[in-house]
């Protein structure tokens, strides 16, 4: 019982906080990890790639996958449930005095605030992202600080090189290339997912 309490209020907070859309979820769900052992970084990225390959939003996605990797499917559906009650309850509350604070000075200025703090989480997610999947740098927050800790893994360089060359062609085949730019990303999923069971066979990763 008290994991699937654990998991509601700490989707709770991550539903409450993280303002910008799914992206914004990953600095939260970082730290859940760290904080409880529920999941390593390596297996947070591998949760952001299926839950970036699945339908619906990526946070609530993101949500019933680390609820059911610590929980099974009632920690999937408790976790989804904190994720998605702040959205609920906010929404709620706006509707029911939308048009008494429509023109709210203060509203719009709080807003303006949120706009860059909801930026810099995207942004710190996207530097973690590229870290992990494009080089042998791993980032972790100490226990009490407010800063990461960059380190370079053991007995590797610092490029990752198939992750760098798969990314280069993708990049060139999504922009540049006229038959396959307009493609479906689901065709570069597959594609992804194809080349990296082929490059784990044969040893390459």
């Amino acid at each position: 019982m008290r994991i699937y309490v654990r998991l509601f209020w700490e989707f709770f907070k991550t539903g409450l906080f993280s303002v910008g859309g799914g992206m914004a979820t990953l600095p939260f769900l970082k730290s859940i990890g760290e904080n409880t052992g529920w999941y390593t970084y390596t297996e947070l990225m591998n949760m952001l790639a299926v839950s970036e390959s699945t339908p619906g939003p990526i946070g609530i996605n993101m949500a019933t996958y680390v609820g059911f990797t610590a929980g099974g499917v009632p920690g999937a559906v408790i976790a989804t449930l904190g994720e998605v009650t702040p959205s609920i309850i906010v929404i709620l509350i706006v509707a029911a005095m939308l048009k008494k604070f429509r023109d709210s000075k203060l509203v719009n200025n709080a807003f303006y605030g949120l706009r860059p703090a909801s930026a810099g989480l995207i942004g710190a997610a996207c530097v973690t992202v590229v870290l992990e999947v494009l080089t042998h740098v791993s980032a972790r927050t100490q226990e009490g600080s407010l800063l990461n800790t960059f380190f370079l893994e053991k007995n590797s360089g610092l490029l990752n090189w198939p992750g760098l060359f798969l990314a280069a062609v993708l990049l060139v085949f999504t922009n540049w290339v006229k038959p396959t730019k307009k493609l479906h990303p689901i065709v570069f999923i597959g594609f992804s997912a194809i080349v990296g069971v082929a490059a784990g066979a044969a040893g390459i990763i």
